[in-house]
């Protein structure tokens, strides 16, 4: 943790004073009061905090399928928002580094998982003839070194029996959506923030626009892979933009009423829409993408109109400080390897049907997704140790098997400022 600032209007001169107020002597080794040093940026704990209930609630979903919990909380526009934030911080340094490096973060633990599900694949009788294209079955491999769109897999696979259960590539290939469409936000980044700077909200509406263009049918597309990006991009780009925005100070431009007063009635048009489109369990917010966007978009916005600025935990929030550190630090391994491990915890877990016992007097403990959850996050834990290492290879740092900060001592704790 960066020790804290300077209070506002105190300098490094009177920041040495000794106790009974005289001046301490000075240190050569010290930048003059006209040269302050310069300090690295402290992580802002609200982002952190809103990034791990995200993850947390991506898997919950993934396993209950319960399809409130977008409405509730709108993971992915909220997980696109806060890499849009960062992008556009680093964006202060020349482009191409900056995007080189997201790169060289984003790919390797991807690559990891390619290497280990695609041998599984081909271990388990996938190859060239099962797309009846064997040229483009090579092509679209490449997908799995540079993501620029979906990867290919085999369908229908089988599993291994009582371990993990049939379609494993189909959950391994599940979220692979997510890296591509961070990708293309990544290139597309220096572009989008000249255009931010230079039409601000006309830059942030136009995904909306496209999404509606998209979803009454307004604009036909030529191939099913340029239609799931373009879709991708339409549904969270405004959320994306918006994260950018936040970090330039845009939103800040906003009386202060402005986004409390409109921001709920972009959310209700947005879920209204919804329920028009026969919202429930299983045709939920991710299957009408419109919806998604304008509902994402209204929350984000909320969310970073609030945005406390935590360079320190609140009080109450210290205990969780461990486990937040650990989700941010392995957010790309949790969430490539969750559905994996859902479906190998809910393998696992069906097995206990064969005793008898258990299937005669407490069916419904055989049937509630909470002891699959916790399974599911045992497993996840093992994932976190067996690849996690692979994110602090990439960002240049040395590996470390459960990043969760309690090895570095312990953090200092207080309450951070309200941005204004």
């Amino acid at each position: 943790m960066t020790a804290p600032l300077l209070p506002s209007g105190t300098d490094a001169t009177e920041a040495t004073q000794t106790a009974d107020g005289s001046k301490a002597p000075s240190d050569p080794s010290r930048p003059a009061p006209s040269e302050p040093a310069v300090r690295p940026p402290a992580r802002d704990r609200y982002f952190d905090l809103l990034r791990a209930v995200a993850l947390f609630r991506v898997v919950l979903y993934h396993l209950v399928g319960w399809a409130w919990l977008p409405v509730v909380f709108p993971s992915m526009g909220v997980m696109f928002a806060l890499a849009g934030n960062l992008m556009a911080r680093s964006l202060k340094r020349p482009a191409v580094q900056v995007v080189r490096g997201r790169m060289r973060r984003l790919l390797p633990p991807l690559w990891l998982l390619g290497a280990i599900g695609v041998s599984g694949m081909l271990a388990q009788g996938w190859g060239p003839d099962d797309d009846g294209h064997p040229g483009w079955w090579f092509l679209h491999l490449t997908f799995w070194v540079l993501p620029l769109s979906d990867p290919p897999y085999a369908e229908g696979v089988a599993g291994i029996q009582g371990v993990l259960g049939e379609d494993w590539a189909a959950e391994l290939a599940g979220p692979l959506w997510y890296i591509r469409a961070y990708l293309w936000f990544v290139l597309l980044s220096p572009f989008l923030l000249k255009l931010l700077r230079a039409l601000p909200w006309p830059t942030i509406a136009a995904p909306l626009a496209l999404s509606a263009i998209l979803e009454f049918g307004w604009l036909s597309l030529p191939s099913e892979r340029i239609d799931s990006a373009l879709t991708d991009f339409s549904t969270f780009g405004a959320c994306w933009i918006l994260g950018m925005a936040h970090q330039q100070g845009v939103l800040k431009r906003l009386p202060r009423y402005a986004v409390p007063s409109l921001a709920p009635i972009v959310a209700a048009f947005g879920l209204w829409y919804a329920f028009h489109q026969g919202f429930s369990t299983g045709h939920d917010l991710d299957s009408i993408p419109f919806a998604q966007a304008v509902w994402s978009f209204a929350t984000v916005l909320l969310l970073l109109h609030i945005s406390p600025s935590w360079a320190r935990w609140p009080r109450r929030l210290r205990r969780w400080d461990r486990l937040i550190t650990l989700l941010n630090s392995r957010a790309v391994t949790i969430y490539l390897w969750h559905n994996v491990c859902i479906l190998a915890a809910a393998t696992l877990y069906d097995r206990l049907w064969g005793v008898d016992s258990l299937a005669d007097h407490a069916p419904w403990l055989l049937e509630s997704p909470w002891p699959v959850l916790l399974l599911a996050w045992i497993l996840i834990s093992g994932c976190v140790l067996a690849f996690g290492w692979v994110e602090d290879l990439a960002a240049r740092r040395r590996p470390r098997l459960w990043p969760d900060g309690g090895s570095t001592g312990r953090r200092r704790s207080g309450t951070g400022a309200h941005r204004a």
